[in-house]
């Protein structure tokens, strides 16, 4: 009887496509939190070593889901020799998780330039002057450079030619609602050869 209670999320629920099941996912997401938009991507070096971080999703549509990030950093190091990533959204006031699998592209520059240039000042600066996963000496040394770079462009501080924005183009999203029971519900959808997607229910 109390497993009826649970929160169950059923095939007929789903729409066929993802991408409409994850902006019906993310708006509900955005009611209940504050930063639905925080993920975390996963990466790999060439010998398969994996890494990951959080960053923030800052657009998606029918190409794909897009964040920012410096092309120097590791993870942009291990995404131009190995353009592979996985993304995981874990809203848990819902009780949800979507992962999210597939190749990845850099965006056109000037999308780059289209974005970087909504971004505070502050946030502009500090992407010119950091040298993203490069050893820092200390705090004042960073400092030191932010006023550097402050100090040498005074007035629209330009994008910076190593930062720039990634498209995750899916080829397998999974939708993961929580259930107290730990049988949790989970759908994944497939990216089919010839178009469309295949669902298929996971065991928990």
């Amino acid at each position: 009887m109390g497993l009826s209670r649970e929160p169950e999320l059923r095939r007929a629920e789903l729409a066929s496509d993802p991408l409409e099941q994850f902006r019906s996912w993310f708006a509900e997401a955005a009611k209940a939190l504050d930063a639905p938009e925080a993920v975390a991507l996963a990466t790999a070096s060439p010998a398969a070593a994996p890494s990951v971080r959080m960053v923030l999703l800052k657009d998606f549509d029918e190409r794909g889901l897009v964040f920012y990030s410096h092309y120097t950093s590791r993870k942009g190091r291990e995404l131009e020799a190995n353009p592979q990533a996985a993304l995981l959204f874990h809203w848990r006031p819902l009780g949800r998780q979507v992962r999210v699998e597939g190749r990845v592209e850099r965006l056109p520059g000037e999308e780059s330039d289209a974005y970087f240039a909504t971004r505070p000042r502050d946030a502009q600066l500090g992407a010119a002057a950091s040298r993203q996963s490069e050893p820092l000496g200390s705090r004042a040394e960073l400092n030191a450079r932010l006023g550097e770079v402050e100090g040498a462009l005074g007035g629209p501080v330009p994008r910076p030619p190593t930062w720039g924005g990634y498209l995750v183009v899916p080829e397998a999203w999974e939708f993961w609602q929580h259930r107290a029971s730990r049988l949790h519900d989970r759908f994944r959808y497939v990216r089919k050869r010839g178009g469309g997607w295949s669902v298929s229910r996971l065991f928990p």
